[in-house]
């Protein structure tokens, strides 16, 4: 969410109501985006099923055993939905560094932005939790030679409990996946108590919804079997995430809130926080633009940190 969507709120219980209600009317808005993205989703699934099924597909380089699509097509829809999931939050951090910084001259107005920002936030978090949910149901069904209750309870702890899945690359993967589920899921859901929480609190809360960004396409380099291996694919999703980094620049070089521009170095201060203000804003700013070499450097060099394909999958990769 922006910034910008809480510079005049309204407080105590009638603000608290509002609220409420805009969250209600934001889930009625989420409704024909979710229908898009679930069609989306399923013609994810078609083309990695049919990809699968002709045994061209990746993820059966990696795990040789799901080669039946048929067999596995929680699996393959689970994929598709952590897809769609991922271009549904890359579209809300584009939406929400556009609204939050200066932002180009757009056809529609700030408040349709902020609005469609919102919607797509909880279209993310929906996409995401289907992910997950498959992913749990893909578990409980390996899991046939177990009694239903260690089954549903196994599968649990191994979706949503960090640590509770210790095989393989998903012993990383997956921690990094449900922190970047439960803090979008936290910072989404906030906006609608910022009146609660207080609004100064919950935009230093939302300004850590990169980080949710960030750990979501952590998470896929690491255990998104289509883009497991060196090559075009994961190259390409390296190479998307110049633009996020050019708006969160201007975002941090020209912010739209006047409190979150860096103050001259004359300025009038009152005790040290302006000094640490300062400090922090500078570092942020060079550390986002370090990161525009290193992606160049991965796109050109092709060093993406995929495997190589010769490596044997039995090492690569566990699915339990």
């Amino acid at each position: 969410m922006s910034d910008e969507s809480t510079s005049a709120p309204a407080t105590g219980a009638a603000g608290s109501a509002r609220q409420t209600r805009g969250l209600r009317a934001d889930l009625r808005a989420t409704v024909p985006e979710f229908l898009v993205a679930a069609l989306l989703t399923a013609g994810v699934f078609v083309f990695l099923y049919f990809r699968m099924r002709a045994g061209r597909a990746d993820t059966t380089a990696v795990m040789p055993f799901l080669a039946d699509p048929a067999e596995f097509w929680m699996y393959l829809l689970s994929q598709a939905f952590g897809w769609t999931g991922l271009l549904w939050a890359y579209l809300t951090v584009v939406l929400g560094l556009l609204t939050s910084g200066p932002g180009p001259r757009l056809p529609w107005g700030s408040a349709r932005l902020e609005r469609l920002h919102r919607t797509s936030s909880l279209c993310a978090i929906v996409l995401m939790l289907a992910h997950a949910v498959l992913f749990l149901a893909e578990l409980v069904r390996d899991a046939a030679d177990k009694a239903w209750p260690a089954r549903i309870f196994g599968a649990l702890v191994e979706t949503f409990v960090p640590g509770g899945y210790t095989s393989g690359t998903g012993a990383l993967a997956i921690p990094i996946g449900q922190a970047g589920l439960y803090l979008a899921m936290l910072l989404g859901l906030t906006f609608y108590l910022r009146n609660r929480i207080g609004p100064r609190t919950w935009r230093i809360l939302h300004r850590t919804v990169i980080i949710s960004y960030a750990l979501s396409i952590w998470h896929t380099l690491l255990y998104g079997t289509n883009v497991w291996y060196s090559g075009w694919p994961r190259t390409v999703l390296w190479a998307i995430q110049i633009p996020i980094v050019v708006l969160l620049l201007i975002r941090l070089f020209r912010p739209a809130r006047r409190g979150e521009r860096l103050p001259a170095k004359d300025a009038p201060t009152k005790g040290r926080q302006p000094r640490i203000s300062r400090a922090t804003r500078i570092a942020g700013r060079i550390a986002t633009a370090l990161l525009l070499p290193i992606l160049v450097w991965v796109i050109v060099s092709g060093q993406d940190g995929g495997r190589p394909r010769e490596e044997p999958s039995s090492v690569t990769h566990q699915h339990d």
